[in-house]
This record gives structure tokens, C-alpha cells and sequence, in this order.
């Protein structure tokens, strides 16, 4: 995002301008981080990584990566997959941003894990449902994938579904998706979700939107602005993609509940979407799901990307969790 106050100037934060006729047009930023296929351990100490194209004529693609010492363990054991899906609102943001390389790290060491990072087009030029169906068509990539990182290191049968902030939204509607569709992604196997900070709404506003509503990451009139770009035209924050409390069907989790999946929702009451996040784990639970909410106090929204300390105690806990849905 632009070094910008969002309070001020919320198309600006989201290095946009407004058009007179109301358009917006995206201005132009920094160039995306390459991060050459390489094997190398003077290229990273920590992990080795590469690009992986899924669909050249939409721009979706991914970025694998593999701890170091995965590639000389003798005998050769498997890691737990995590097919993560990346925030920004819908609207920016990028596998590549720099901002997400430490929180990459952290996760594929401190697991450690096989993570695929998977990039999705975005709003407005693609409003949604475009990203969810990008991040699908990924999770079918990596079922027919013969990419020797995936066969060899990867455990597709206890794999993960990821996502911070919009990116825990993304997870969220392609696990209502993917419950209904389990045997065609065989091998891949689902054990669990893992919702970082998801990123919901609603046109009622909720109590920690109110009390936090000129936050500088998140303020209302962002997020406000973000739902408007991203959502299909002539629908408000009340539609489905948005706000997960409305028009909820008796049946919807079943497939879920009936397959033993687990649910983890981190997040912390610093954040302005706190309790719609507190109010999803409710819901949840009252549907019969396996649901964790672990939530702390103070702290801000998305802050394991800005605070190594926030990272590797949000890794302890993905750590627990992967290994207890991984045996049940």
C-alpha cells in the first residue's frame, strides 16, 4: 500500500486514483520481487523457492517453497502442505510483495511446512468472484502437478488451507467450495483451515469497527473502499462473499462437519475486524464445526508481517494445530 493516511486519502493508500467519471485507475508502483528457481543455499540459508506458472492467460502462478534442510534429509520424510492465499483487500498486494517474504520464512521453517503461496488477479479489474476461482483453479494445478518439489516433499494427503486477511476470506469460501468436491482433488486432502485475520464486513457496523474506525492499516473508510472495488457491482457488504453471518443455509457445513475438518481463526482484538471474526468462530460453533479461536490482546491487524516476534508466536500456534488435525 502508498505511503499515504488512509483517513485522508483511502484511494491513495491503495495506490489508486479516482477518475472524474468515478473510475479508478491503478498508478503504477515498485517492480514485483523475482525470486529465481535456484536450489542454491547462497540464495536463501533458510529455504529454497521457485515460480510456478497455473494459468499464463489469466496471470495466476505461485510461488513453492521448501525448507533447506528438507532437500538433504536422509530418509526423506514428507511435510504437511500449505496452499496459502495472500492479503490486500482483493485490490493489491502480491505473492511477491516484499512484506511477505519474513512471514514465508517463518512458516516453512518454524512448521516446517511445504508452502505454496498462490497468486490471484484482483480488483477492480477482476472483481470476485475472480480471485476465488483462480485460487481453485491452483488447488487443481497442485492435484495433476508432477513438480518434483510437490511429489517429493510435499504430504498432499495432510494438506492445509491459509489465508491472511483477505487471503483467510479467499480460504474460507474455497473451503465451502471444496467440502462439496473432496473426491475430485484426491490426492489432495484437506485436513484443516486456517483463517489469520480473515477479512469480512457488513453494512452494520460492529463494535471494534466503531472503536477502532481511523485505524492506520485498516480504517473503515479503506476497508469500505476495498468492499466497493472488489465486490460484484450492485451488491452490498451483506452479500455472501462479504459477510459470512447472512442467509446461512441448516445444511451448509455439513460436508465439512461430516469430513472432520478443523477450523483455526487467529486474530487479536487490536484489529477492527475482530469481532466479525469472534462472531464467524460462533457461528461455527453453533453449526456443529471443528472450530479454534485463538485471539490476543491488543495488537493490530496483519502485525506478524511487522513484528518477527507476533510471526514466530503465530507459527507456534499453526504448529499445534497442523499437528493435531494432521492425527485425527
Amino acid at each position: 500500500m502508498a505511503a499515504v493516511d488512509p483517513n485522508v486519502d483511502p484511494v491513495g493508500y491503495l495506490g489508486m486514483t479516482r477518475n472524474p467519471d468515478g473510475s479508478i485507475t491503478r498508478l503504477p508502483g515498485p517492480p514485483p520481487l523475482a525470486t529465481p528457481a535456484s536450489s542454491d543455499p547462497s540464495n536463501n540459508p533458510f529455504h529454497f523457492t521457485k515460480d510456478v506458472t497455473i494459468n499464463e492467460s489469466n496471470g495466476n502462478w505461485a510461488r513453492l517453497f521448501v525448507p533447506r534442510e528438507t532437500f538433504a534429509s536422509s530418509p526423506l520424510k514428507k511435510l504437511p502442505l500449505i496452499i496459502y492465499f495472500h492479503g490486500g483487500g482483493f485490490v493489491v498486494m502480491s505473492v511477491s510483495t516484499p512484506l511477505f517474504d519474513d512471514f514465508y520464512k517463518a512458516i516453512v521453517t518454524e512448521l516446517p511446512a511445504v508452502v505454496v503461496s498462490v497468486e490471484h488477479r484482483l480488483a477492480p479489474e477482476h472483481r470476485l468472484p475472480a480471485a476465488y476461482d483462480d485460487c481453485m483453479e491452483a488447488l487443481y494445478w497442485i492435484k495433476n502437478s508432477k513438480d518434483e518439489w510437490l511429489t517429493k516433499y510435499a504430504d498432499l494427503s495432510n494438506t492445509f488451507l491459509m489465508g491472511t486477511s483477505s487471503g483467510g476470506n479467499i480460504a474460507y469460501n474455497l473451503c465451502l467450495r471444496v467440502s462439496a468436491c473432496v473426491d475430485d482433488l484426491m490426492p489432495l486432502q484437506i485436513k484443516g483451515l486456517i483463517l489469520n485475520g480473515p477479512f469480512f464486513g457488513g453494512t452494520q457496523r460492529t463494535d471494534s469497527e466503531l472503536r477502532l474506525a481511523n485505524d492506520k492499516l485498516m480504517p473503515l473508510c479503506a476497508t469500505d473502499l476495498m468492499w466497493e472495488l472488489c465486490l460484484p457491482v450492485g451488491v452490498d457488504r451483506d452479500h455472501e462473499y462479504c459477510n459470512p453471518t447472512v442467509g446461512i443455509k441448516s445444511h451448509q457445513f455439513d460436508h465439512i462437519k461430516a469430513l472432520g475438518w478443523k477450523v483455526l481463526v487467529t486474530g487479536c482484538y487490536g484489529d477492527p475486524l475482530s469481532d466479525r471474526q469472534i462472531e464467524l468462530v460462533k457461528i461455527l460453533e453453533e453449526h456443529g464445526v471443528l472450530v479454534l479461536g485463538k485471539f490476543e490482546k491488543g495488537g493490530s491487524h496483519a502485525h506478524e508481517f511487522f513484528d518477527p516476534s507476533k510471526a514466530k508466536a503465530l507459527c507456534i500456534i499453526l504448529k499445534e494445530f497442523t499437528a493435531s488435525s494432521s492425527t485425527s
